[in-house]
């Protein structure tokens, strides 16, 4: 195997930090581990081939933009049937599940457990555009002005989507309590 360059290596230093955000990120947007998997990979190819005009801002926020494009432009080319039914996409490959901590009761880490999936439910029923800020915002922890960089609006955009995100998830756990 030839010896990686300079750029190669900094490029896979890059990737490797942002890789599991990038991989949550996809499952969300698609809501189909294995096309999750495809976009991830896809988004990496293109990552890598426009890696020489990365300028070397925020690049989670790069990588996520690139993940975000990529499944969306899957989401756009498939027909509808053969994107995943949320009821059929298993939960846990959401990459959200927490293990439980041993040292706590069964019965409590069972509670802790059906909440995260209630949650993931919940989530999964959003509408595309308030999902996907909610998990930047909640689930990745990225600002506002990353938010509206990787999904290209204003930030002000991203606040009202995450409001309406977050009044929606309020009023649907309401109805399931």
């Amino acid at each position: 195997m030839p010896p990686r360059s300079t750029a190669d290596s900094a490029f896979v230093a890059l990737v490797e930090t942002h890789l599991d955000s990038a991989c949550n990120l996809a499952r969300w947007l698609v809501r189909d581990p294995m096309l999750a998997d495809d976009v991830v990979q896809d988004a990496m190819l293109r990552a890598l081939k426009y890696f020489p005009g990365f300028r070397g801002e925020n690049a989670r926020a790069w990588v996520l933009q690139i993940v975000r494009n990529v499944a969306l432009t899957r989401l756009r080319n498939n027909a509808p049937g053969e994107i995943a039914d949320v009821a059929e996409v298993e939960l846990e490959a959401a990459a959200l599940y927490v293990a439980g901590d041993a040292r706590q009761e069964p019965e409590a880490t069972l509670m802790r457990e059906e909440d995260e999936r209630l949650v993931q439910r919940l989530l999964a029923r959003l509408p595309l555009e308030l999902r996907e800020c909610l998990v930047l915002r909640e689930i990745e922890e990225l600002s506002y002005k990353e938010i509206a960089r990787v999904i290209d609006v204003p930030i002000g955009t991203v606040m009202s989507r995450l409001w309406r995100g977050r009044k929606l998830l309020a009023e649907a756990a309401g109805e399931q309590a």
